[in-house]
């Protein structure tokens, strides 16, 4: 065979069995299992919100009523693709009983109770009231829906849960096995993040605050987001300079720092970091707690596992089962970069 020939052959096979192992590698359920609890219990909390004044939302005299929310959701040609079952209804004898459903629902996730079909109805749930209340919407929203549609996709259910407690009190539960389902939900998780992270980062370097190194001071100083008074900061404007670099350009080569394992732990520092002070110095405590959540997708099983094992050790004989598949030592508590695992 023509060397050149050989060498694109090589090259090509060795790209899908690339990709066969990054997408079809079974995974264990740890890590999503923690989003389905942390992710689920954000969730929760949202909807729980909703009920301090779920009439002016979603009452026959709400602030936006259903009609108003059509016309909102309406396409050039006069097609509706934003679909709710709040759409259908605004009397509170409905209302109510609907969102007390839905929150039943969504603890039922968080508890790993029936996992596979609450997963599903937590996103039906979850997609509705943003559907229904668009001008309501805000980034905590869009975070909520994704982790929820990607909660779907693997077996979030297989530990700690109400579902494997079941089985291990009614009959010898299976070991906890690793599912391929469980890796693409990950994979999806980790791919959408970087791709949030990528688009902000290319949409912060058009602002002129961005290259000056103002942006982060201009954000200390709007008091329409200040929970903590940091206009103290003003006298250092290197600090504020070098903290809107940083930021920027964290933001946009994350999708390409978080993958390798010498740069992931840096990178998610920075993630808690970002967030972090966004909900203790901007106000926005839901939004940067469920983004920090959200990065724990780049956590690996192992480290999860033995992390929880830790903060839980007196609960460790109900958390510790035996597993398919070793779990294996901490490894330095982040995935294993998907070109060193094979596929077996």
């Amino acid at each position: 065979m023509n060397p050149l020939a050989s060498a694109a052959k090589n090259w090509f096979a060795a790209v899908v069995r690339g990709w066969d192992r990054f997408w079809f590698t079974p995974a264990q359920p740890h890590t999503l299992a923690l989003l389905r609890i942390l992710g689920g219990g954000m969730i929760l909390y949202t909807h729980l919100v909703w009920s301090i004044n779920l009439e002016a939302f979603l009452g026959p005299q709400g602030w936006l009523p259903r009609g108003a929310t059509a016309v909102l959701n309406q396409t050039a040609e006069g097609n509706i693709y934003a679909w709710s079952y709040l759409a259908w209804v605004d009397s509170p004898a409905l209302v109510w009983p609907l969102h007390i459903a839905a929150l039943i629902v969504l603890a039922m996730l968080v508890a790993g109770f029936w996992t596979r079909a609450t997963s599903i109805l937590a996103f039906v749930i979850t997609l509705s009231y943003c559907h229904r209340l668009p001008m309501a919407m805000f980034g905590l929203d869009q975070i909520n829906a994704l982790l929820a549609m990607y909660l779907m996709v693997g077996r979030s259910g297989d530990v700690w849960s109400v579902d494997r407690w079941l089985a291990t009190r009614k009959h010898a539960a299976p070991p906890i096995a690793p599912s391929i389902g469980t890796n693409i939900a990950i994979r999806l998780i980790q791919l959408h993040m970087c791709i949030i992270y990528l688009f902000g980062g290319i949409g912060k370097m058009k602002g002129v605050t961005w290259w000056d190194g103002t942006a982060t001071w201009y954000s200390f100083s709007n008091l329409e987001y200040q929970s903590l008074d940091m206009l103290w900061t003003v006298h250092y404007p290197a600090v504020l300079s070098l903290l809107t670099h940083i930021t920027v350009f964290w933001e946009t080569f994350y999708c390409f720092l978080v993958w390798n394992k010498i740069t992931r732990p840096i990178c998610l520092a920075l993630a808690v970091a970002v967030h972090g002070g966004i909900a203790l110095f901007l106000g926005m405590k839901t939004f940067g707690l469920v983004m920090i959540i959200a990065n724990m997708a780049f956590l690996s099983p192992e480290f999860v596992h033995a992390t929880v094992a830790l903060l839980c050790r007196p609960f460790a004989k109900l958390l510790a089962r035996r597993d398919a598949v070793p779990l294996g030592p901490p490894r330095a508590a982040f995935l294993t970069n998907p070109s060193s695992t094979s596929r077996r």
